[in-house]
């Protein structure tokens, strides 16, 4: 008989965290993060109070730090959206590189109702916050 696994039993529950972008503050990134010890698991989308309907589902991304070459992180996508993929990609190979962990990174996130529409400027200022964000998450874990 397979023994059940309740979430105390997990390393850890997953955090749930929702923050404004930098130049939308209308506009939410919300966030939800699971540090199983030997890898992470970080879900991020967008919500404005005028979206009355859920966002599709976004690329899903597998990156990994590369042992030999710490500059060159490794990564692959497990399902792409293509106004996702790039975003989600860079996301999951910084954040292996700073933790020195696999991460698994879903993203639906959309920057269109940002101040200006989503311009590169706005996109960049949103990845450095959830990095912010996600980096001091687990270093309060850690404590």
């Amino acid at each position: 008989m397979a023994a059940a696994t309740t979430n105390s039993d997990a390393s850890h529950a997953p955090i749930e965290v929702a923050f404004p972008l930098p130049k939308a503050p209308h506009t939410n990134i919300h966030l939800q993060l699971t540090d199983n010890g030997p890898n992470l698991l970080l879900f991020l989308t967008t919500a404005t109070p005028e979206s009355a309907s859920s966002t599709p589902m976004g690329s899903f991304v597998y990156a990994m730090p590369n042992k030999a070459t710490p500059a060159k992180t490794l990564s692959t996508p497990l399902f792409t959206h293509g106004s996702t993929l790039d975003f989600t990609t860079r996301l999951a190979k910084v954040l292996a590189r700073k933790t020195g962990k696999p991460v698994y990174v879903g993203n639906s996130s959309s920057f269109a109702s940002a101040g200006m529409g989503g311009t590169v400027e706005e996109e960049m200022e949103g990845f450095r916050r959830v990095v912010e964000v996600v980096m001091s998450l687990l270093n309060k874990e850690k404590k």
